[in-house]
């Protein structure tokens, strides 16, 4: 078990602490937009609470991070204890917990990809990205994309096979606001079914 998981399992409770409470609606205010795409994923599940992980990721993408403000939001929305949605960020890689780039580059370094040079790939983006405060650039343990190994997210968008020599072109793309390495997306790969893309 981690530190960070074991962390407290030791100290009783304090059954004399006021109990968590929900974000009053009245004094937490949430912007127009993001409430009601937390609503709509609400209404995607029997149990809205179901809904946490796309409310926190819409959440993400307003504030940049899951930041105590962006949690005490969808809590507010979802009317459940901003603890129960910490948890679920704090759990899942795809979150991000403190302040990060803008732009998020996970470099798959699981087996598939790691055989195929991820490792290198990874250390030649970090190296390339440098101290830019514009990139989070991180491994990510498996991506699910193994067919296009090695391969990197950027910004969502799954790219691959990579190769160092890539690396340039990518960052560039990014800071451009370009369509990163548009030929080698996956989104633009032929599919057995024709009418998928549609």
């Amino acid at each position: 078990m981690s530190a960070a998981a074991s962390r407290g399992w030791d100290v009783p409770a304090d059954l004399n602490r006021e109990p968590a409470r929900i974000p009053d609606p009245a004094t937490t205010p949430v912007p127009e937009e993001l409430r009601r795409e937390i609503e709509s994923h609400m209404a995607l599940y029997p149990d809205p609470r179901s809904a946490s992980l796309p409310a926190l990721e819409a959440a993400q993408r307003v504030h940049g991070w899951c930041s105590p403000e962006a949690i005490e939001q969808v809590a507010c929305v979802m009317g459940v204890t901003p603890a129960s949605l910490d948890a679920v960020a704090t759990f899942y890689d795809m979150l991000e917990t403190e302040p990060v780039g803008a732009h998020s580059i996970y470099v798959c370094t699981n087996i598939s990809c790691s055989l195929c040079g991820a490792d290198e790939l990874y250390a030649a983006m970090r190296e390339a990205a440098g101290d830019d405060p514009a990139f989070n650039v991180r491994s990510f343990e498996c991506l699910g994309a193994c067919d296009i190994a090695p391969m990197a997210s950027v910004d969502g968008v799954y790219i691959g096979p990579l190769q160092t020599a890539d690396v340039p072109t990518l960052l560039d793309d990014v800071r451009a606001g370009r369509p990163v390495l548009a030929e080698k997306q996956l989104s633009r790969r032929p599919c057995a079914d024709p009418e998928a893309g549609r």
